[in-house]
């Protein structure tokens, strides 16, 4: 179902945690389903993302799409952060299954998300309406 490279980062996800006193917090996901997703970031004064973290609840895909959108943005500003696209992120990832696809939307939108919140126009947390179309895959 998933390619090596899928596999590699879900197996071996890069910066997985939680930054201390981050500068921006995106979190997005569902509930009912089970995938959410929280990212933190440090942004330096140039408005370099200086450092990046995720957790993840949710399925390989969600992970492995987080880890790699974390590995896209480090060391970008946030205007190059907020191109990053979900199909960057299955491109980069060398594709995923169909109804996995959703999971790139995720990680893209946790992005925007952080920094959107860095930038004073979102609150972080989940919207009430995220992704509620796109939950018809199984775990």
């Amino acid at each position: 179902m998933y390619n090596e490279k899928v596999m590699e980062h879900f197996q071996n996800p890069r910066n997985v945690g939680e930054i201390e006193e981050p500068d921006g917090i995106g979190e997005v996901g569902n509930m009912s389903c089970g995938d959410i997703m929280r990212i933190t970031l440090k942004i330096d004064e140039n408005e370099v993302i200086e450092d990046i973290k995720f957790k993840t609840f949710g399925c390989a895909a969600a992970i492995a799409t987080t880890s790699m959108v974390t590995e896209l943005v480090k060391g970008k500003t946030i205007d190059e952060a907020l191109q990053v696209s979900n199909k960057d992120v299955a491109d980069e990832l060398g594709g995923l299954p169909k109804e996995k696809l959703h999971c790139s939307n995720l990680a893209a939108d946790a992005i925007h998300k952080a920094i959107n919140n860095y930038r004073g126009l979102d609150d972080g947390k989940p919207d009430e309406n995220d992704h509620e179309h796109e939950h018809d895959h199984e775990h």
